[in-house]
């Protein structure tokens, strides 16, 4: 065998090795149980994720709300408190807000608003007053309260996935919906 073809097969070798080498990397950590301390989306992660299809949730209107997967949405939940004034005027105002800046992709988004809905509150096609329910209060986190308001992010099929604490930055909203509905 000549220098030259050792030369190759050794560089095939190493090659190979390189590739299959980041393969075993990442099964070792995977099935190693690692996970990474930080991630990139703004809102807290919710583990285990509440399951939403389960419950019997009704729009404002009466009618039954059904979850499309195939639609591939993503819903911002909120639980507006009974007596809440001011702070769930501000907070429609937030999710319009949150709504519109998502530009083309605004129709992905749905806003579940389950309580009363602010008089005066600037109706748009993202929004959905629903009835309130006591299941999906059950399964929150926390609990609204006039003084803390918490809002949620759900994917298509109706599972709680971020939790944004009271007080949230609406920018950190935005930026984890710019990652999802694309």
């Amino acid at each position: 065998m000549t220098t030259q073809q050792t030369r190759s097969r050794l560089q095939l070798l190493l090659v190979a090795a390189f590739f299959l080498g980041s393969f075993g990397v990442a099964a070792a950590l995977f099935f190693g149980g690692w996970k990474p301390t930080q991630t990139r989306n703004i809102g807290q992660m919710l583990d285990p994720y509440p399951m939403l299809q389960s419950l019997e949730l009704r729009r404002a209107d009466g009618s039954a709300w059904q979850w499309q997967p195939a639609s591939r949405h993503w819903h911002i939940v909120f639980v507006a408190p009974e007596g809440c004034g001011q702070a769930c005027v501000a907070m429609h105002d937030v999710m319009h807000r949150i709504w519109v800046s998502e530009g083309r992709h605004a129709e992905k988004l749905k806003v579940l608003w389950f309580g009363p809905v602010p008089e005066g509150a600037a109706d748009f096609s993202g929004f959905v007053p629903m009835q309130p329910s006591a299941e999906l209060a059950a399964l929150l986190p926390d609990a609204s309260t006039p003084d803390a308001l918490p809002a949620y992010l759900a994917d298509a099929n109706g599972y709680l996935v971020l939790r944004y604490a009271p007080g949230f930055n609406p920018s950190g909203l935005r930026k984890d919906l710019g990652r999802v509905l694309k």
